[in-house]
């Protein structure tokens, strides 16, 4: 099912054509990912001047894609998986970002992804759009055979839009390397030759770049780092509490840990373990990587997962999936600062109720930026095939996300407004500049 971005118009009782109804799978109303999305896109609209004319564009995606994904399962039975692939938008370049498998994937989640990627794009001015794609699968009841054929079918079916100047996946919730390795492949092999800038957060042999694995716990930490000298927290003795403890989590809090920082709550699937003077990062993550949680970690007590919000810390690291700070838990956090290394961790009310009670929320469309920035590094290096070295791609990337911070800190300064909505105003204002500047065709 392709929707494009065309919308008729309709005749009004005076004969003025007029915008067609907003479907209903993109109304605010229908509750989920989608319509916090456009709570905060209703919230900017008054800071874009005459760019406001051209705002229902953010509001109304490019193009959504819904594929069937058949396969074979091992016991000789066939299976079916609903997928998506959404651009929300391209008017500053090819669609960008990651592909999830989850069971809870739906269309409102993938919609809602795919134009905070926009956003997210736009605010540290990197030369894309905003794309999502996802299935609605638990990969960890596929065997390895079965995941391998259900990515190949997957690419094969969305393989009409995405390709090296028009959309480029990523990784995302339950992808890695492997999966894109087996999308290049998938791809090339339909298009008769080998094009890897088709993905990005590849194996380093076919094309992948130095620094990607930690690039979105490097931002979040590169960011969070700035912030805390605008509001005098010393990072050095700083607590910080971090749900999810994968290549977001885990990386962002070895980071803090080898700045100064202690670690003393984590929350993942597993359960929310608790060490008021500080965990052993490098030996927790070492547990993580070996049994897949941080559950039964030595030395560390056990709380209830409610309990994790109400933790007595200075910084909470959200890296998990979306909608987690919420109305009910958002009047409990003790943290000076909020960084979002999820994608929609905080819901649109929970984020009111932070703001009010002088939370600093540094939200995912700037704090987790590094990924996408250093898979720009890695697009770029594939189509000249020139790699660069660690040092000068963590130096790039810094400086990147300093920089995009900078411009969105005294955009808040200057509008009182909260760094969400600076950073809308920021990106909004690229994006519609953009489309703007190209006109409708035909």
């Amino acid at each position: 099912m392709l929707h494009p971005s065309t919308h008729t118009s309709v005749a009004t009782n005076n004969g003025a054509p007029t915008n067609s109804p907003i479907p209903s799978y993109l109304q605010a109303d229908n509750l989920g990912p989608w319509g916090n999305y456009l709570q905060q896109v209703d919230r900017v609209v008054p800071y874009l001047g005459h760019l406001g004319r051209w705002a229902d564009t953010l509001k109304r995606p490019k193009r959504i894609l819904v594929v069937d994904v058949p396969i074979h399962l091992d016991n000789g039975t066939i299976a079916h998986f609903e997928g998506y692939r959404v651009q929300h938008n391209t008017s500053r370049g090819p669609g960008k970002g990651g592909v999830r498998f989850h069971q809870d994937v739906t269309l409102s989640e993938v919609m809602a992804l795919s134009a905070w990627m926009s956003i997210k794009n736009a605010a540290v001015n990197v030369p894309y759009g905003g794309a999502k794609g996802g299935i609605r699968v638990d990969p960890k009841s596929l065997s390895m055979g079965e995941l391998e054929r259900m990515t190949r079918r997957y690419t094969s079916e969305i393989g009409i839009i995405i390709g090296p100047t028009k959309d480029i996946p990523a990784p995302d919730v339950n992808t890695n390397e492997q999966i894109m390795a087996w999308m290049m492949d998938t791809y090339s092999m339909n298009e008769g030759a080998t094009a890897t800038g088709v993905v990005t957060g590849k194996p380093i042999h076919l094309g992948g770049s130095l620094g990607r694995k930690d690039a979105t716990g490097r931002g979040v930490f590169t960011v969070g780092v700035e912030a805390a000298k605008h509001i005098g927290l010393d990072i050095k003795g700083a607590r910080i509490a971090v749900q999810g403890f994968g290549n977001v989590g885990g990386v962002a809090g070895r980071l803090f840990t080898e700045a100064g920082a202690k670690v003393v709550a984590v929350q993942d699937h597993g359960g929310t373990i608790y060490k008021a003077g500080g965990l052993n990062v490098p030996a927790l993550l070492k547990h993580v990587a070996e049994t897949g949680s941080a559950a039964n970690f030595a030395g560390a007590e056990v709380l209830k997962n409610e309990l994790f919000w109400e933790v007595d810390c200075d910084i909470l690291i959200p890296a998990a999936l979306e909608s987690q700070i919420t109305a009910t838990n958002a009047g409990k956090i003790k943290a000076k600062m909020v960084i979002e290394g999820a994608n929609g961790p905080t819901t649109p009310a929970a984020d009111d109720i932070l703001q009010e009670r002088g939370v600093l929320v540094l939200p995912d469309v700037i704090a987790n930026a590094g990924g996408v920035t250093v898979s720009y590094f890695e697009w770029v290096q594939d189509f000249s095939s020139f790699f660069w070295d660690e040092d000068e791609i963590n130096a790039r990337l810094v400086k990147i996300m300093k920089d995009a911070f900078a411009g969105v800190w005294a955009v808040a300064e200057e509008h009182k407004v909260s760094l969400r909505t600076a950073t809308f105003i920021v990106a909004c204002k690229r994006i519609l500049h953009a489309r703007e500047l190209r006109g409708l065709y035909p």
